[in-house]
């Protein structure tokens, strides 16, 4: 198949060489330094610098392509997701933008597109878990727990971002919905902070961001549902202090008479504090569970995922464990697993069992492994 990937980021890099070693790839980007890293990897991808928020292009630069693989930034995500799908494009996503993808839904099906959204770990494989589990059981309960973070703990933040800073502080700060007792209930992010243990890295601590996305919408019936960001215990305390004494303002301020937007000026500070250096070890720590009945008696599925940063191939956590979800879904469609048409976030694509056991396998083939217990 020919693929296109837009966006060269870290992620984008890695889903393009790994779709090289089957198909036809072609990488966007506007930046031709992150053009320049792809092709260093890999001589096999065709770079071409474009201007990507250029939407009335999309129908003559998309035109050669069998499918589409979206990896901007957030927030230009789903404007991206939408010109794809208006050029007719079948497309995977991994933008994680905070609109509603779901609203697309008409126009997919209008096009005869099939489009597979939130396709990386989490929103992503905890998806695929509960659409499985969902199409097998009377589901109760739901609950994700999900952080990518930084082998050595350096202070203050002791967290490395492997996406743009404003990406991460958008996720602190946007409301988290949450499944109570059949109701969505709305809380601040960075609330009922809790520390949880894991073999082989120790404590950590969780709080509430808005992570179930689509799972609000597609699985109404689960009464309890929540997502969970983990990182090293002390950080959420450290980033409500920045919240509250307004770095993460949107309003322009004005300085020594010059106009400035604390928001902006706090990313550009984050960006050298949080930025992944080459080379430097991460890991990437996932826990699903999901309760309920099977045959009329209790049953818990519970999956772990730990997975490092890959220094044969120089390659994060992060990268791997998101980039290798995406491109094992475009796989998926280009065997003909999957080919309803629409929009279709994980959890509608691993009701499917064949397509579910395929993704858990092509990511356990690249030794991303999640290790299964259920009672």
């Amino acid at each position: 198949m020919k693929i296109a990937v837009l966006g060269s980021g870290m992620v984008g890099r890695t889903m393009a060489v790994d779709l090289a070693h089957k198909h036809e790839v072609t990488t966007f980007d506007a930046s031709e330094h992150a053009l320049q890293m792809l092709k260093a990897i890999s001589i096999a991808i065709t770079t071409v610098q474009a201007d990507l928020s250029a939407f009335e292009t999309y129908p003559e630069l998309l035109k050669p392509f069998d499918i589409i693989v979206t990896a901007v930034p957030g927030f230009m995500g789903y404007n991206v997701l939408k010109a794809v799908i208006e050029a007719g494009k079948n497309v995977v996503d991994i933008s994680f933008f905070p609109e509603d993808a779901l609203a697309l839904d008409a126009l997919a099906k209008e096009k005869n597109v099939t489009a597979i959204t939130d396709c990386g770990i989490a929103p992503g494989v905890s998806n695929l878990v509960i659409g499985y589990y969902n199409s097998i059981m009377q589901v109760e309960s739901f609950e994700c727990y999900v952080g990518g973070l930084p082998k050595t703990r350096k202070k203050p933040f002791e967290y490395k971002a492997p996406f743009s800073p404003i990406d991460v502080i958008e996720e602190y700060t946007r409301p988290a919905r949450l499944k109570e007792n059949g109701v969505i209930v709305t809380k601040p992010a960075l609330t009922e902070i809790e520390l949880m243990d894991f073999d082989e890295v120790g404590t950590l601590e969780s709080f509430n961001t808005d992570g179930l996305r689509s799972l609000l919408f597609t699985m109404p019936h689960v009464p309890d549902m929540k997502e969970k960001t983990l990182r090293y215990p002390g950080h959420a305390e450290l980033i409500i202090s920045l919240q509250r004494s307004g770095f993460f303002g949107t309003e322009t301020i004005n300085y020594k008479n010059n106009e400035i937007v604390p928001l902006q000026y706090t990313s550009a500070i984050l960006l050298k504090e949080w930025k992944l250096q080459p080379g430097e070890e991460e890991f990437t720590i996932l826990k699903v569970v999901v309760k309920g009945k099977m045959n009329d008696a209790p049953k818990t599925i519970e999956y772990t995922m730990l997975d490092r940063y890959d220094a044969a191939t120089q390659t994060s956590s992060m990268s791997r464990t998101t980039g290798y979800t995406c491109t094992a879904a475009v796989n998926a469609f280009a065997e003909g697993l999957f080919s309803e048409k629409g929009v279709f976030p994980p959890e509608l694509v691993g009701k499917n069992e064949s397509c579910f056991n395929y993704i858990l396998n092509y990511l356990k083939e690249r030794n991303v492994n999640l290790v299964k217990k259920e009672c």
